[in-house]
């Protein structure tokens, strides 16, 4: 028994430290001491790091169809072509196959880099753009305005992704990004303001900048339809000691000024969110019944009274919890939904839904479609057949047939008398007239 209970232990703590395990590929070992505070934070909460140069010849992802690595961190802007197996398409193939990807890149970023970024609904600017912005940028800048001081009123509203009491102003240095319009998935965290543009600082402009204003995005996300997520930053500056420790004082406008940056406590809840440890969801049981019963059935009878309970958990500091919303749906389908209702939210996780099965038989589906910015999509349904009333349950009359039912009677009763009538009514002969 007790080799039992260690050996499930070991499962486990295998499973989990697997989850944790995470290749980080860099253009120099240096990158390991200019961005020690946020490595030392991915260590901190459990992370097992394996780094290794962009340009390995011994690169891989995965050895005999199993991964070796839940994790990837790309931060090697100035690779020109990976090493080993590793290529876009393997990223790629990484990505649906449910891994997590953080980049992050910089001006100088090359061609493997956009490819990667056109794949996941970005697009990355020229080599050497950066975004300029000549009325926000920091003070330490004295040149081409390309260290920008960023409003954390520019993050989305998303605090499952970004955190809550963002009140400190962000610094970047990079390049930016333009979002797919037709890709619903993507998510631009963090925008320029009005005043920046995307350009090379050495150049005069002379054409229309690839981003203007809030189109240019800083850093943006991506959660795949297998729940993969994906952030891409258009700076690898962001993630370093120097952005973690550097003050801020804005030059122009209404001349912000900070002890402190916000980027090391945006780039944990970042990472947090990318390595699936915010925002999971999952299903922990269904059960539904006719109202009165205690045991849940399969076939319902139209107009049934049902009752409809899910319980929902969140993963919050390793540990499911009940979810909390107010927003979460069910829809009782055939083709289309018969019936749309909120869940009323219950103790424990639980939200619950009674109904009156529609008046029309056939194959129905309980389906629970919760789909919001930040949180995996949490899809279950159940099928149930619907069937007609038995002879035995129909109603024996029917109060809107009673002037039918009074017809026919009517009818039988004129008929009686009708018969009653021919049958003994005699007309007396013309011989007894005469007499």
């Amino acid at each position: 028994m007790k080799n039992l209970i260690i050996l499930g232990l070991l499962g486990y703590l295998s499973i989990a430290f697997a989850d944790k395990e995470t290749l980080v590929l860099v253009d120099n070992l240096n990158i390991r001491e200019t961005h020690s505070l946020f490595f030392k934070s991915l260590q901190e909460r459990g992370y097992s790091l394996t780094f290794k140069l962009a340009d390995d010849a011994n690169l891989v992802l995965s050895k005999y169809g199993e991964y070796l690595y839940k994790n990837l961190v790309v931060f090697a802007p100035s690779v020109v072509e990976f090493g080993g197996q590793l290529d876009t398409e393997a990223i790629t193939r990484f990505i649906d196959d449910g891994g997590n990807v953080l980049i992050a890149g910089s001006s100088a970023a090359g061609d493997v880099y956009r490819e990667i970024a056109s794949e996941c609904g970005f697009e990355m600017d020229e080599e050497s753009a950066a975004v300029i912005d000549h009325f926000n940028y920091d003070s330490l800048d004295e040149g081409d305005h390309t260290r920008i001081v960023v409003s954390p009123k520019n993050l989305i509203d998303a605090p499952t992704i970004v955190g809550t009491h963002n009140t400190q102003p962000l610094l970047f240095d990079g390049t930016g990004l333009i979002l797919d319009k037709d890709n619903s998935l993507v998510l631009p965290i963090l925008t320029a303001d009005s005043t920046a543009y995307s350009y090379n600082p050495k150049n005069q402009v002379k054409e229309y900048p690839h981003a203007v204003g809030r189109k240019t995005v800083l850093i943006a996300a991506l959660q795949a339809r297998n729940n993969a997520r994906i952030v891409f930053s258009g700076s690898l500056f962001f993630f370093s000691d120097e952005a973690f420790n550097s003050p801020v004082s804005k030059v122009h406008g209404d001349k912000i000024k900070s002890a402190l940056s916000g980027n090391k406590q945006l780039s944990i809840h970042l990472s947090q969110w990318v390595f699936g440890e915010r925002g999971q969801l999952r299903v922990q049981s269904v059960h539904h019944q006719r109202q009165g019963d205690k045991k849940s059935s399969n076939t319902y009878t139209i107009t049934d009274t049902v009752v409809y309970r899910i319980e929902i958990e969140e993963l919050k500091n390793g540990k499911w919890q009940p979810f909390e919303a107010s927003d979460v749906q069910l829809e009782f389908v055939r083709i289309d939904p018969f019936i749309r209702t909120t869940l009323q939210k219950k103790p424990n996780g639980i939200y619950e839904a009674i109904f009156k099965v529609p008046d029309v038989w056939g194959v129905y589906q309980f389906k629970v479609d919760y789909d919001r910015v930040g949180y995996t999509r949490l899809y279950h349904s159940t099928q149930v057949s619907v069937r007609p009333l038995q002879h035995t349950q129909y109603e024996r009359f029917i109060p809107s047939a009673y002037p039918y039912y009074v017809s026919a009677f009517s009818m039988m009763v004129g008929v009686f008398l009708f018969s009653f009538v021919f049958l003994y009514y005699k007309e007396e002969s013309p011989k007894s007239k005469a007499e």
